[in-house]
């Protein structure tokens, strides 16, 4: 591939801070297998993240928007963007961003949206808020991606669709704790996966999840991001993909030629769940807190839809200071109160009473 593909700023750009948040509550497989299969089956994960009673994607955006900010050196009326990808805004009209954007200060002189693109709406907002700064337009922009996963009761899906996601303030790479060598993204028409307007649970084209749409997507654009700047696996410390259950983000990795030691640092889809929009990018938060200045790092996420943006990023010397000043993502991941699955579907409005 040209690098003329490729997605680079004409400034360069990087992640200046990052944030993760992930609920305190459990809901273990084990319990979902109890009510639906009589505990027979394997199970993809070992258990899920819940989203709490009174948290929606808009509360976990302002706390993690807050994690990244405390690992900046900036005043958030600096921000000149603040974005929210997500498949669950908790409004279907009225933005996640403007109340993102007004809690943690960044109002009025800034530009708010809400991002969609299946589980890739996180790193849309992150190519684009490079966009913004690398052309000059804004010193500073904040990119979420935050989910609270629905799984219809009894589906596959009920069993890793997750709550959980990170924030990412991007700016000029000089100033950043990794700097953002370059991104592509590949995208094509695959119905994998879609939920249609006042529908409440997404449907899921079987036949179609991991060929053409995961595996095609995911390795094509890492492929694609690789030849263009000239790396092999070998080049990367950590890899990251988008991680909708275990099996899938270890096989993508070693069809690129990746090893499970570069793999697994990123990989909380056991613990968590796939947190959707969250997924890729709250397993590169994670790698962040432990990486060392010089590594380097390639995270690709996936939207069903479908596409994958793909990242060559770099660690710099200033995450050694700032990684401690919030809470690390295993941190959260630790902090955990198990819940069994009638808390979970009260928590969830998985009962419906008109």
């Amino acid at each position: 591939m040209s690098d003329q593909k490729l997605l680079k700023p004409g400034n360069p750009v990087g992640i200046v801070g990052y944030g993760a948040y992930v609920p305190r509550y459990r809901l273990p497989a084990k319990e979902v297998a109890r009510i639906w299969t009589d505990g027979v089956g394997g199970l993809p994960v070992k258990e899920k993240a819940v989203a709490g009673i009174d948290e929606d994607v808009a509360t976990m955006s302002i706390e993690a928007a807050r994690n990244a900010l405390a690992r900046s050196d900036i005043d958030p009326d600096q921000l000149r963007a603040v974005w929210v990808g997500s498949e669950s805004h908790p409004y279907a009209v009225k933005p996640t961003s403007t109340i993102v954007a007004e809690a943690i200060g960044a109002v009025p002189d800034v530009q708010a949206a809400d991002w969609q693109f299946a589980c890739k709406a996180g790193t849309e907002a992150m190519v684009a808020a490079i966009g913004f700064v690398g052309s000059g337009m804004a010193p500073y922009a904040m990119a979420i991606g935050m989910d609270i996963a629905q799984g219809k009761p009894g589906d596959a899906l009920e069993y890793t669709a997750a709550a959980g996601g990170a924030a990412y303030l991007l700016g000029a790479a000089e100033e950043s704790l990794a700097v953002i060598n370059a991104t592509y993204s590949y995208v094509t028409d695959t119905p994998d996966f879609w939920r249609r307007a006042y529908q409440k649970y997404p449907e899921h084209g079987q036949r179609f999840t991991g060929e053409p749409a995961y595996f095609a997507h995911i390795t094509q654009a890492a492929k694609e991001l690789m030849t263009a700047m000239g790396t092999t696996s070998d080049d990367y410390k950590y890899a990251v993909f988008h991680q909708p259950n275990a099996k899938f983000p270890q096989r993508a990795g070693k069809m690129l030629g990746f090893t499970s030691e570069q793999i697994e640092p990123g990989l909380l889809v056991p613990l968590i769940g796939n947190t959707y929009a969250g997924a890729a990018i709250i397993g590169l938060s994670a790698v962040l807190d432990i990486a060392e200045p010089g590594d380097r790092i390639l995270l690709v996420s996936f939207g069903s839809g479908a596409g994958s943006d793909a990242f060559d990023i770099e660690i710099t010397g200033a995450v050694d200071e700032r990684r401690d000043r919030a809470p690390k993502t295993q941190d959260y991941i630790a902090r955990r109160t198990e819940i069994d699955y009638a808390t979970y579907s009260r928590y969830r409005g998985k009962l419906v009473m008109k």
